[in-house]
């Protein structure tokens, strides 16, 4: 996955931490930075100070450059009329083209000669527009596009419709990004995150990535101003084509422990009780697993047969509805409440994985949410 970070020129940070964070993003392999040109909040005076010394900071630490702009970007940038040079001059790799732009414009503008990518409203692009751009023989190959970040609260995209979209637009062969908020300095004026998905908001920076990665989302932004180190590593350690789900270990066993660190495949003949790991037997490789835990198996628990199971000892499953105890089965981790619907992911011949943590998801946004709303921070 491409993921990114955001930066605002003119808007909370200071000049230092906007290139220390370009400089920390790169080295941690993020290869993609977002930045608006016409954020009604923004010190036009700053902004015209900054934005050079930022943008070159980026270009020479490899990472592509995505403008969101809009018609009041000239004025911003103080250019006379829309001009694809100026902006290759400023080294933009990437043009979202927020509103104001017509099907024509936009189609003519993928055929640019200065190569220069454009990039589309994923969360406001009907199928009728993109209809429209195919019979306008725009550059399919030079389209990409990225999901609105909503600053105020209940504003943000439903799942269905984020998925509805992603999906038309994966079909037209466009790729598509998200954003998720931090928790670790939320950009102002409202200081509330910058999510695509409105139930993210609030949420850590690991949940809502990995909620975007087993949905499909091809890249994933922090749009807050200030990421911290850990919620950037999530992002260079996140998977794609996966689902993560956070566990609570159950087990002292080095076997088991051992076991649930693979990554593992959905069996394509699906249980109705069990999503069951297609390799997990194999991989015991004659070791023995020893009955240990074996507790009723509530939702979203991670069992482990025991050699009482004979030829199913080492068979994984992620538990989808309720089961009496069984001497025969280790109940080996469990699945946060905050984590269970990431199960509806992991469907017939999906990889799924585990990550080890002491602490559910609820801790992490108890700790991390005063942080979110100091300015101070």
């Amino acid at each position: 996955m491409q993921n990114g970070i955001s930066i605002y020129p003119g808007l909370d940070n200071s000049l230092e931490e906007n290139l220390q964070l370009i400089d920390t993003a790169a080295q941690k392999g993020i290869t993609r930075l977002f930045t608006s040109f016409h954020i009604p909040e923004t010190n036009k005076r700053v902004f015209k100070e900054e934005v050079g010394i930022i943008l070159k900071a980026a270009r020479q630490s490899g990472m592509e450059i995505i403008s969101d702009i809009s018609p009041q970007t000239m004025e911003l940038l103080g250019m006379e009329k829309f001009s694809l040079s100026a902006f290759q001059f400023l080294g933009i790799h990437t043009l979202r083209l927020d509103y104001g732009y017509g099907i024509e414009e936009i189609a003519a503008l993928s055929k640019n000669s200065q190569h220069i990518r454009i990039q589309l409203n994923a969360s406001t692009i009907t199928g009728r527009q993109l209809t429209a751009l195919l019979q306008a023989k725009a550059d399919f190959s030079q389209l990409d596009a990225l999901h609105n970040f909503y600053p105020r609260e209940g504003t943000g995209l439903s799942e269905e419709t984020l998925v509805r979209k992603t999906a038309m637009l994966h079909k037209a062969g466009i790729r598509v990004g998200a954003f998720i908020p931090s928790q670790h300095r939320c950009r102002s004026p409202l200081r509330c995150g910058l999510p695509s998905l409105e139930m993210h908001r609030g949420r850590t920076v690991s949940l809502a990535a990995r909620h975007l990665a087993a949905i499909g989302m091809d890249s994933i932004f922090i749009g807050d101003s200030l990421p911290s180190d850990s919620e950037m590593d999530i992002l260079q350690t996140l998977a794609p084509d996966q689902v993560t789900l956070r566990v609570q270990l159950l087990t002292k066993d080095p076997v088991q422990q051992a076991l649930l660190s693979h990554a593992f495949t959905a069996r394509l003949d699906e249980a109705r009780d069990a999503v069951r790991a297609q390799e997990s037997r194999q991989l015991l490789q004659g070791q023995k697993i020893q009955p240990e835990n074996t507790k009723i198996r509530s939702h979203g628990t991670v069992t482990i047969d025991n050699m009482g199971y004979q030829r199913y000892m080492g068979e994984l499953q992620i538990i989808k509805r309720p089961q009496p105890a069984d001497e025969r089965c280790n109940v080996a981790a469990k699945i946060p409440d905050d984590e269970a619907f990431l199960i509806n992911y992991i469907i017939p011949g999906r990889k799924f994985a585990f990550e080890f943590s002491p602490q559910t998801e609820n801790d992490l946004k108890k700790s991390s949410k005063d942080a979110c709303y100091d300015e101070t921070t």
